[in-house]
């Protein structure tokens, strides 16, 4: 039968704009669907207080860059748009520990270390990575924040996708032989996780997307898929709605293939869930949305009783500290006037024990009536505080599942995950001492004793066999052929680092083993046990190895 594309891209996150340059430059008919908008850099809000333009909530009228998604466990940051999460992470670009490529949820396939070590470098080219420069009023936090936990030798400048030449002087991309859009130079405004106004992070469509449609991808953006079918004559059909309409949903149809799905972990494994209880989806594992994992995070901070100090000076990130091997603390910040999240904070208070930590949250405004009001100031609230993104790679995980169409959690494998982190409390107060003020907390932590995760993962995630994973190690779906996740989904293990270095190495990889259209596929058949195959390289590259410098094809 006649196909619309070969592959359809359900997403332009990571996973989704690597999968569709690294398609295209193997010769196959590629289209991106993409539930967002496309964002210019005057599009983007210039503070968060611009709703319609910065949250993602369409049935009411907002199309910008942030989902928010409460699930009875866990508070999900997530995002939207064109360039997918890139268009609102932090442009934090880590490697994982060595913890991460061994743990039991994968290991028994294969080293994982060695078969993802060149594509790592890869990445990092690709997203133009860089040390952050210089030190900011945070970084000193960070550093009292370190001499407090005694591991201030652990302190280190992040590794950023920012482009860090002459502010203001628009050049073409340095990354890529001058192929790519012209750029300026950062201002460390702070505005990375608002929507860069200066055209200086470097978001997926400023690299794998821009390439991908240069060299003939179709980016189809406000395009949510609703529905995935599989054919009786082979292949999928692909529905489309424009999200959030009331009316006119543009319904559009599209035959293909092949379909990845790279929607995000959360988006990803929701529409699996969703086609499995219509029926569409014959064969696929009952592991979807198990081992859905945050990263064992928890965002909490500190703020200044007064604005003497300007703490939204400087990148988004600019640091980390490690207070224990498998703990990860880094300094975040909005730009100058961006205090929308203020509405979220409020004092900070213990969990775990005996104790209700909603009665301990009453005893402390109590007992700390001033402070207690104080929280609720929104004035200079980006400038006066300090975020703390604590993160762990310890093994917890919750289970997510469609309860009617809401999509809702409970505990998964492993420990419970953490309702709150000791660690993580213990730095905040460190900091509200280094800042003179006071120490924050979420409200959703304190009152419904459930976290936020910026990094949520898992959900489809890489296993031996369909009794232990959703997909296998070319991260093809088990018992559905044809259909592929590449994104956070496929992660089983908490990383404790920020994951969008991991997840850009992961889909270069599982790309890389790809036949180039027409060709013979070398990988083991769907089903059979891993074996790892040579990477191949693509019959059109759009940029040439010898201006990456790096050639993991070979």
């Amino acid at each position: 039968m006649a196909f619309d594309h070969d592959v359809i891209i359900v997403g332009s996150g990571f996973g989704g704009s690597v999968s569709a340059l690294r398609l295209t430059e193997k010769g196959y008919s590629v289209a991106v669907m993409e539930a967002g908008d496309r964002f210019g850099p005057d599009d983007f809000p210039r503070t968060n207080w611009n709703l319609r333009r910065f949250l993602f909530a369409p049935k009411v009228g907002l199309r910008g860059i942030q989902r928010l998604t409460l699930l009875d466990d866990i508070l999900v940051l997530g995002g939207a748009g064109v360039g997918g999460g890139s268009l609102v992470y932090a442009n934090t670009l880590y490697e994982p520990h060595h913890a991460f490529f061994v743990d039991p949820t994968w290991a028994s396939m294969t080293d994982w270390e060695s078969e993802l070590a060149p594509w790592y470098p890869l990445a990092r080219r690709m997203l133009g990575v860089t040390d952050s420069p210089g030190d900011t009023p945070a970084d000193d936090v960070l550093r009292a924040i370190g001499r407090h936990f005694g591991v201030e030798d652990t302190f280190r400048p992040t590794p950023v996708g920012v482009y860090l030449g002459a502010p203001g002087m628009t050049v073409p991309d340095p990354y890529f032989g001058g192929v790519g859009p012209a750029r300026a130079g950062c201002i460390s405004c702070g505005g990375c996780m608002v929507g860069c106004r200066h055209n200086a992070k470097n978001t997926l469509d400023r690299n794998y997307l821009y390439l991908a449609e240069r060299a003939g991808a179709t980016v189809h953006p406000e395009h949510e898929v609703t529905d995935v079918e599989r054919l009786a004559a082979g292949g999928f059909r692909v529905t489309t709605e424009r999200p959030g309409a009331w009316i006119r949903s543009r319904r559009r149809t599209f035959d293909v293939d092949q379909v990845i799905l790279s929607a995000g972990a959360l988006g990803t494994t929701r529409l699996l869930l969703r086609l499995a209880a219509r029926g569409r989806l014959p064969g696929l594992s009952d592991r979807v949305g198990h081992r859905v994992l945050t990263n064992s995070e928890a965002l909490l901070g500190a703020t200044a009783l007064d604005s003497e100090v300007d703490y939204s000076q400087g990148l988004a990130i600019t640091s980390s500290i490690h207070p224990r091997p498998d703990t990860h603390i880094e300094p975040v910040r909005y730009p100058r006037g961006s205090s929308l999240m203020g509405l979220l904070a409020t004092i900070l208070v213990d969990g775990g024990g005996r104790i209700p930590r909603q009665l301990r949250f009453l005893g402390a405004a109590l007992r700390h009536p001033v402070v207690f009001v104080r929280s609720f100031s929104l004035k200079n609230w980006a400038e006066r505080t300090v975020i703390l993104l604590v993160m762990q790679s310890r093994d917890n995980s919750l289970r997510v599942f469609l309860k009617g169409r809401r999509l809702t959690s409970e505990q998964g494998h492993g420990p419970p995950n953490p309702t709150y982190i000791p660690e993580a409390n213990e730095a905040a107060r460190a900091a509200a001492v280094a800042m003179d003020g006071f120490a924050g907390s979420a409200v959703n932590e304190v009152l419904l004793d459930v976290p936020t995760t910026a990094h949520i993962l898992g959900g489809a995630n890489i296993g031996p066999d369909p009794a232990r994973g959703v997909i296998d190690g070319y991260h093809r779906v088990y018992g559905v052929p044809g259909l592929h996740v590449v994104d956070g989904a496929a992660i089983g293990a908490n990383l404790g680092v920020n994951p969008s270095l991991t997840i850009t190495a992961m889909a270069e990889r599982a790309l890389s083993k790809w036949p180039n259209k027409g060709a013979v596929d070398n990988r083991p058949g769907l089903g059979e046990a891993y074996a790892p195959v040579e990477a191949v390289a693509p019959v059109r590259p759009v940029v040439a190895p010898a201006v990456l410098g790096v050639d993991p094809w070979g």
